[in-house]
């Protein structure tokens, strides 16, 4: 069978990559797919285009990248788009918003957050509906496998048996009504929801870049054994917050945060 290794959410974290594409080839996988957000609150954004270009197969769009490449970000000169230069710009325009092929039988679809938009959340495990982020909020697993003008589909095309995405941080698996849904967590800026953002052992595993790793018989529309992994890969957060801390990038106290509590409640503290 054919293993595919999607990784989503690396956000210029070059350390946690470099951890997580040694973990895949270790582990002899050769395809590799990306789901988006390679840049934006690492202080390494250049690094990361340049080697998920020269690794994966399958790259997508996710919305820090749109932010990045966007006309506002290059008129208002903003720090990754400065720091990434007209060619990297020019790539991260060009990417895809969805990827779709069949897996021992079953349709997969892939994108970075959802059919609606690079925006719209879905998280069956947290609810956000009583913050900024209430309006995105996507309130029913089927929304996700749903043919969209945003993606390029209509009614008359097939929906997915399996839709994997990124976006949210947080790694699952969910079965609903025949359907599988599964997120693929963060390489480089994991988090848990309900974390407290305090700093403690507990925080230990939840720190963990993260992918995931399907596996079948890809192309094949005849049903077959079929798997979804998630897998977590420890690497130098040290390191990675050390090039933070002697970077001129702005407001990265709360990335530092971040990565050392897996918590997105910087605020709180």
């Amino acid at each position: 069978m054919d293993r595919i290794a999607l990784i989503s959410d690396i956000h210029a974290n070059i350390t946690a990559l470099e951890a997580v594409i040694k973990d895949i080839k270790d582990r002899g996988i050769t395809h590799i797919y990306c789901l988006g957000d390679l840049v934006i609150k690492g202080a390494n954004p250049d690094k990361v285009i340049d080697l998920v270009k020269e690794n994966c197969e399958v790259v997508l769009k996710g919305n820090c990248d749109e932010i990045a490449c966007s006309d506002r970000g290059i008129e208002r000169k903003f720090w990754t788009t400065e720091k990434i230069g007209k060619e990297r710009i020019a790539y991260l325009k060009k990417l895809p918003i969805m990827h779709e092929f069949y897996l021992s039988g079953q349709l997969v679809r892939l994108f970075h957050a959802s059919p609606n938009s690079l925006e719209h959340i879905f998280n069956p495990m947290y609810s956000n509906i009583d913050n900024r982020y209430s309006c995105l909020e996507l309130n029913n697993a089927l929304e996700m496998f749903k043919n969209t003008k945003f993606i390029g589909k209509n009614d008359i095309d097939d929906t997915p048996d399996i839709v994997g995405y990124g976006h949210i941080h947080t790694p699952n698996i969910l079965k609903y009504k025949n359907k599988t849904l599964f997120n693929t967590g963060s390489v480089g800026a994991p988090n848990e929801m309900e974390n407290d953002g305090k700093e403690h052992k507990t925080n230990s595993f939840s720190t963990l870049a993260t992918y995931s790793i399907l596996e079948g018989n890809i192309g094949s529309k005849e049903l077959g054994p079929i798997s979804i992994t998630n897998v977590r890969v420890p690497y130098d957060i040290e390191k990675e917050i050390s090039m933070l801390e002697n970077s001129d990038m702005p407001n990265k106290e709360k990335t530092i945060f971040c990565l050392r509590t897996a918590s997105i409640n910087f605020e709180k503290e």
